[in-house]
C-alpha cells in the first residue's frame, strides 16, 4: 500500500527537532510534511526551506494564519501584518497552502455575525497578496466547542460562504475529519467545495473520548476513535480532491512518547485505516 499522498503534520510529532523530523520522514518513506510557523521560525525559515528541499520532501501546508476577529484597529492591523508574514513564509517554504484558524469572539463580544464579517474583510485584503505569492488561503472550520475562543467558523458551510466571496485560487477550505465528522451536512459541503476547486487540504485526526481537560489536545491517533477515515476520504476524492492527506494530531500522550515511534505508528495507522 502506498504512502504517495501521505503527509505528516509537524504538530503530530512536535517533540522532534526539524532535522530529526526530516530524518525520520526519509527513513519511513514519508513524502510530505505540514509545517508550523513557530518551529519553522525557531529553526529559521530559509534554513527550513533548504533542509526540506534538499531532502526531497514536499511541504504540503503551513499552519497557521488567521485570528482575524479583533475589533480594535491596532490589533487588526497587527493581525494582517502577521498574516502577510505567514504568506511570505509559505512561499519561501514552497507550499501553496496557508491554513487559517479564523479567530474566536473578542473579549466581551457575543456577536458571531460581526466576527465572521471581520474575517471576510481580512480575506479581501489578504487574498490578492497571497495569490501574488502563489499561496492559497485555506479556511479551517473548527468544531463548535472552539467557537468562543478560537474559531467562529464551525462548519464547512460557513467556511464556504466566506470563501466563495473570493476567487478559488485565493481562498478555499481545509477539510479536517476531527472538526466535521459529526456534521451530516458535511458530505454535501465537501461536494460543493470540490465543484469550485476549493478543497485546498485534507487532514485526518480521530475523535476519541473522553476528551482531555481543555479539549485542545484531544485529537486521537487514527484508529483510536469514532471516525471512519476511509468514508471521509471517499467524500473528498469523489469531489475531485487528489492531493496530500495530512495527519495532524494534538495529543499530550503522543507528545510524551518517542517521536520516531509515534511517526512510525502514524504511518501504520494511516495504511491500516485510511488507504
Amino acid at each position: 500500500m502506498s504512502l504517495a499522498r501521505f503527509s505528516i503534520n509537524q504538530m503530530t510529532v512536535k517533540q522532534l527537532s526539524m532535522p530529526e523530523l526530516v530524518d525520520v520522514c526519509l527513513e519511513l518513506g514519508v513524502p510530505g510534511v505540514g509545517l508550523w510557523r513557530e518551529p519553522v521560525q525557531s529553526y529559521g525559515v530559509e534554513a527550513t526551506a533548504e533542509l526540506v528541499r534538499d531532502a526531497g520532501l514536499v511541504v504540503t501546508t503551513l499552519c497557521r494564519g488567521g485570528f482575524f476577529t479583533a475589533i480594535d484597529p491596532d490589533e487588526r492591523a497587527r493581525a494582517l501584518d502577521d498574516n502577510r508574514s505567514a504568506i511570505d513564509e509559505a512561499a519561501t517554504l514552497g507550499t501553496d497552502t496557508l491554513v487559517l484558524v479564523s479567530g474566536g469572539l473578542p473579549a466581551g463580544s457575543k456577536d458571531l455575525h460581526g466576527a465572521r464579517e471581520r474575517i471576510a474583510d481580512a480575506l479581501a485584503e489578504l487574498g490578492p497578496y497571497a495569490a501574488e505569492h502563489g499561496v492559497r488561503l485555506a479556511i479551517e472550520p473548527l468544531h463548535p466547542m472552539y467557537a468562543a475562543d478560537r474559531c467562529v467558523v464551525s462548519t464547512l458551510s460557513q467556511a464556504l460562504d466566506l470563501a466563495e466571496r473570493f476567487p478559488a485560487d485565493q481562498v478555499g477550505v481545509t477539510v479536517d475529519t476531527y472538526h466535521i465528522w459529526w456534521d451530516d451536512t458535511a458530505p454535501a459541503q465537501i461536494a460543493r467545495a470540490g465543484a469550485s476547486g476549493r478543497i485546498h487540504t485534507f487532514q485526518l485526526a480521530d475523535w476519541a473520548t473522553p476528551l482531555p481537560e481543555g479539549v485542545l489536545n484531544g485529537r486521537g491517533q487514527i484508529g483510536d476513535g469514532s471516525i471512519d477515515m476511509r468514508e471521509w476520504r471517499s467524500y473528498v476524492e469523489a469531489a475531485g480532491y487528489d492531493g496530500p492527506i495530512e495527519v495532524e494530531l494534538f495529543n499530550d500522550a503522543l507528545w510524551a512518547r518517542d517521536g520516531r515511534e509515534v511517526l512510525a505508528q502514524t504511518v501504520e495507522r494511516f495504511l491500516g485505516h485510511a488507504v
